[in-house]
């Protein structure tokens, strides 16, 4: 799938998981942005369109720039969703997660569809109207990540269900996923950072048929290290990624540890 122009320095599978690391975040960024316009060219012409689910963070911003460079790509085919949005944060805030990815992604590409979670919405309502949009046909290609505490999306440990009834959900935050926030720079301070939130469920998110799940920085290393080599338990949530028929997960050297999953 790559070479080394893209500084890769080692590759595994851990059961079901391809895993790919590189020498630097920019190359792991570059190389998970070339798989996924390969995915998307290789869909659309095959298929109308095709719908894609998106994570909203800092640890993706090098692969969302690099797709938006991405030549050759028809996004008006494609419908965008993303995966988690904070209850509460007003319309102007910077850090909810509609805006990030429009700021990042949506309108630097105009995809034909672009469908962002309303956390100002009455929570079960608009977890009702979400889920009704994902239930519309398959989601295609999932882009996410993998948080301190092993979330993904906002499944934090607590509140991770590999067997969901439902497509999202309102959740309360744990404070280490609060926290990654604040050392992400999005909040000053932990009291800034909401307490509830709107988010894809793990089944939702392992729904995809593809999934393209991106992790760099030294943070991540104990939750990658557990989504690797741990149990495949809620009690690391990524760690059902393993059982995800076509994912690949992008590390850098920070989030892997040299020599720790060999």
């Amino acid at each position: 799938m790559h070479d080394q122009s893209f500084g890769l320095v080692n590759t595994q599978v851990k059961d079901r998981l391809k895993v790919r690391i590189y020498d630097s975040r920019e190359a792991m960024g570059m190389a998970a942005a070339a798989d996924i316009r390969a995915a998307m060219q290789e869909l659309l012409a095959a298929k109308e369109r095709i719908r894609m689910v998106f994570a909203a963070a800092p640890s993706q911003n090098e692969c969302l720039e690099e797709l938006v460079r991405s030549e050759g790509l028809d996004w008006s085919r494609v419908t965008a969703f993303h995966m988690d949005e904070y209850i509460g944060l007003p319309q102007a805030a910077p850090q909810r997660f509609g805006t990030f990815l429009s700021e990042k992604l949506f309108d630097r590409v105009s995809p034909g569809a672009v469908h962002l979670l309303d956390g100002l919405n009455d929570p079960d309502t608009e977890c009702q109207r979400y889920g009704r949009l994902l239930a519309e046909a398959p989601i295609d290609i999932v882009v996410l990540g993998i948080g301190e505490n092993g979330h993904i999306a906002f499944n934090d440990p607590p509140v991770a269900d590999f067997d969901d009834p439902a497509l999202v959900k309102p959740v309360e935050l744990d404070e280490t996923c609060r926290l990654q926030q604040v050392n992400d720079g999005c909040f000053a301070s932990l009291d800034d950072v909401p307490k509830r939130a709107l988010t894809l469920t793990i089944p939702a998110l392992m729904s995809g048929t593809q999934l393209f799940c991106i992790v760099p920085g030294a943070r991540k290393r104990h939750a990658v290290g557990r989504t690797l080599t741990g149990d495949i338990s809620e009690a690391c949530p990524a760690s059902i990624l393993r059982r995800h028929p076509d994912c690949t997960l992008y590390l850098d050297r920070d989030a892997y540890g040299e020599g720790l999953h060999d």
